[in-house]
């Protein structure tokens, strides 16, 4: 399932990596797609959106 995220802090590759490991963590198998531009997180996961955003604002970023 193909989810959509708006996260805000992201300002560079580093801040990128950290999003996309965070989610990974939750699901090593998510495809993640970070717009660093627009702030756009594309998650593929089967988890569950919410669990998603706490991970990515457990790595230190707002997400919604």
């Amino acid at each position: 399932m193909s989810q959509k995220f708006q996260v805000s802090g992201m300002s560079c590759g580093h801040c990128a990596g950290v999003v996309q490991n965070a989610v990974q963590t939750i699901d090593p198998r998510a495809q993640v797609t970070v717009d660093l531009e627009t702030g756009h997180v594309d998650v593929v996961s089967e988890h569950p959106r919410q669990d998603i955003i706490v991970a990515i604002e457990n790595a230190g970023y707002q997400a919604k």
